[in-house]
């Protein structure tokens, strides 16, 4: 079976001076049976909550623990993979996510578009660059990231991808890495 991978690897925090909030700042790189990807949109920043990773107990508002996890099509009322909205306004639901699923006692683990310092609650946010705790993620251009990501899986997965939200999807994993 075909293997489609988003790794994330973690950086560093970066600590907002005027009210002190802290996220976690990586990389990402999408790969096809192991081979990385240099398609749009395919490799860029992650921003995450604050560390330090931890899986247990529910709502620590923590980032999840470094580790592979299984990728499942959304099915919430703000995110989805499949019928999301075509909007570029932020205040438009459902929005674009996929789900990782085997996190512990964490759920609605999503990797979805960001605005602003942060969108998440122990989520992943897609996005450009992230150079300090000054730069915000902008909308537009996470939403296109997330998008981009849930196309090439489709693609590169074809058959075995789900035609419905709320479903394994077959052959697709988040690997994290580090937790500094």
């Amino acid at each position: 079976m075909a293997e489609w991978v988003i790794r994330i690897e973690r950086i560093g925090e970066q600590r907002r001076s005027s009210d002190g909030k802290r996220r976690t700042v990586g990389s990402y790189q999408v790969f096809h049976d192991g081979v990385a990807q240099s398609g749009a949109d395919l490799a860029g920043t992650v921003a995450e909550s604050r560390g330090p990773g931890a899986n247990a107990p529910a709502g620590n508002g923590r980032r999840i623990e470094p580790g592979r996890y299984p990728l499942w099509t959304q099915a919430g009322a703000k995110y989805v993979t499949l019928n999301y909205r075509n909007s570029l306004n932020a205040a438009h639901i459902p929005r674009p996510g996929i789900e990782l699923k085997e996190t512990g006692q964490r759920s609605e683990i999503l990797i979805h578009p960001g605005i602003g310092f942060l969108a998440s609650v122990g989520c992943l946010n897609l996005c450009t660059s992230l150079p300090d705790a000054a730069e915000p993620i902008t909308y537009a251009s996470s939403r296109r990231r997330v998008i981009s990501v849930i196309d090439d899986m489709r693609v590169f997965l074809d058959a075995a991808f789900p035609a419905t939200n709320g479903r394994r999807i077959p052959g697709a994993f988040a690997e994290i890495v580090g937790d500094p």
